[in-house]
C-alpha cells in the first residue's frame, strides 16, 4: 500500500522529528502548529546515550553539533560564588549532568524544520479544533475552517497538549506536578559566563538560580526553580507568572537581584510548573501522542529531548513496520519505549525530591551510590533497543 496521510500537531522537536521518519518511510506528512512561526530560544536540552545516536541515523550529527552552545561544564557556588562542585562535558563519556550534545530548543526546533520542509507539509497559525475517528481515517477541522481526512493524527504538542484532552480526558486526569516550578529567560551575559554554567542552591528554600552560557556569548539562559506544592496560575498568564517568579525569588542571594532586573525586558520569558505526564496507554484508534504530550518526564529529567526524538524514531519505524496498520503499530511502540520512559520519569521524580525543603514528614532521600541508581541512570540514557527499520514495507 501506498503510505498514509498523516496529521502531526506540534512544531517543536518531537513533531518535525517524527515527520523526518514518517517521511523517509513514505508518509505524506502535514504538521500543524498553532503558534504563527517557530518559537526561537528557550532553555538548554540535551541528547545523551541513544538519542545522540537517533540524531546520527538521521544524518543530523553534524549540524546539530554546530548549532550547539559549547557549554563546557558547570559549577555549582555558594552565595558567594565560591565553586563547590564542577562537572565536565566530557563526564560519563558526554552522557553527565552536562551533555556534550547541547542545545537550546529553539535552535534544535529550527534544525529539524530545515531538515523536513521540503518534504512535509507545515501549517503554521492553526490548530485542530474538531476530530472525529472511524474505523478506515480520521476527521479533522481546524481553527480556520478547512476541513480534511487523514489516516492518522499524532498528538506532539507538548504538556499541555490540546490534542490529548480532546481524544483522552482532561489534564488533570494525566498530569503530575512535581511540587517545583520552573522559569527562564535569556539576560546580556554581564555575569563573565565564559563556556561554564553556575548553578546556585539555596538548601534552606529550596530556591535554585542558574545561569548558563548560550551560542550567542553576549547573552546567557537564566533559570529558576522553586518549591511550590501546588501551581494555579495559568501557563498563558504572562504578567501573573512574572509576579509569581518575583514574589517566590524575593531575598535569593548570589546574582538573584541581577538577573531579575532583566526580567521585564526578556524576550523570551517562560514559566510553569514542574510536571509528568503519566498514562496508561498512548494511543486511541487512529490517534497517538508523542513527547511531552505522551509521557513528559519533566526538566528534573534532563531527558525530555531524548524520549522525544527516540520515542518519533521508535513510533515512526513501528508503524511503517506494522505496514501503517495503527493497532499493531502504536502497541509496538508503547512496549518498546515504555520501560525507557519510566526510567526517565523516576529520573525526575527523584531529582525533584533532592530539591524539596526538608521537613519533618520528608521522606529519607535513597542512596545515590548504590548500583541500582547506576542500573536506573543506565536504563534511562540507553535503556531502548533502536532496530533497523531500514526494511519496513
Amino acid at each position: 500500500m501506498s503510505g498514509p496521510r498523516v496529521l502531526v500537531a506540534g512544531a517543536s522537536i518531537a513533531g518535525p522529528a517524527l515527520a523526518h521518519w514518517l517521511h523517509r518511510w513514505g508518509g505524506e506528512v502535514t504538521v500543524v502548529e498553532r503558534a504563527p512561526e517557530l518559537r526561537p530560544g528557550g532553555q538548554a536540552v540535551d541528547a545523551r546515550g541513544v538519542a545522540k545516536e537517533v540524531i546520527a541515523r538521521m544524518g543530523l550529527d553534524a549540524v546539530v553539533r554546530a548549532a550547539c552552545t559549547d557549554t563546557a561544564g558547570a559549577y555549582t557556588v555558594d552565595a558567594d560564588g565560591t565553586v563547590l562542585e564542577t562537572f565536565s562535558a566530557d563526564d560519563d563519556g558526554g552522557d553527565g549532568f552536562i551533555a556534550d550534545i547541547e542545545i537550546l530548543r529553539g535552535d534544535l526546533a529550527r534544525v529539524l524544520y530545515d531538515d523536513t520542509r521540503e518534504d512535509v507539509e507545515y501549517i503554521f497559525g492553526d490548530r485542530i479544533a474538531e476530530l472525529t475517528q472511524d474505523a478506515d481515517g480520521v476527521d479533522v477541522v481546524f481553527a480556520s475552517g478547512a476541513r480534511r481526512r487523514f489516516d492518522l493524527v499524532i498528538g506532539a504538542d507538548g504538556l499541555h497538549s490540546a490534542l490529548r484532552s480532546m481524544v483522552f480526558g482532561p489534564h488533570e486526569r494525566f498530569l503530575h506536578h512535581l511540587g517545583h516550578v520552573l522559569a527562564f529567560y535569556s539576560v546580556p551575559n554581564e555575569f563573565g559566563l565564559d563556556r561554564w554554567l553556575l548553578e546556585y542552591q539555596d538548601q534552606a528554600s529550596g530556591r535554585t538560580t542558574l545561569l548558563r552560557p548560550i551560542s550567542d556569548a553576549t547573552r546567557a539562559m537564566a533559570m529558576f526553580y522553586f518549591a511550590a506544592t501546588d501551581f494555579g496560575v495559568d501557563y498563558r498568564d504572562v504578567a501573573a507568572q512574572k509576579h509569581l517568579l518575583r514574589e517566590r525569588m524575593a531575598g535569593m542571594g548570589w546574582s538573584t537581584p541581577q538577573i531579575l532586573a532583566h526580567l521585564d525586558d526578556a524576550p523570551d520569558f517562560y514559566l510553569d510548573q514542574v510536571a509528568q505526564i503519566v498514562m496508561d496507554r498512548w494511543s486511541n484508534g487512529r490517534v497517538g501522542l508523542l513527547g511531552d504530550a505522551a509521557f513528559s518526564s519533566s526538566p528534573m529529567s534532563g531527558q525530555g529531548t531524548g524520549l522525544a526524538l527516540v520515542g518519533a524514531y521508535v513510533l515512526a519505524g513501528e508503524l511503517a513496520a506494522a505496514g501503517w496498520d495503527p493497532a499493531i503499530g502504536f502497541a509496538r511502540y508503547e512496549t518498546r519505549m515504555r520501560s525507557y520512559v519510566e526510567a526517565n520519569q523516576e529520573i525526575g521524580r527523584l531529582n525533584a525530591r533532592t530539591r524539596t525543603v526538608p521537613g519533618t514528614d520528608t521522606e529519607p532521600m535513597p542512596d545515590f551510590a548504590g548500583e541500582w541508581f547506576t542500573d536506573l541512570v543506565g536504563r534511562a540514557i540507553n535503556g531502548v533497543e533502536l532496530p533497523d527499520y531500514t526494511g519496513a514495507p
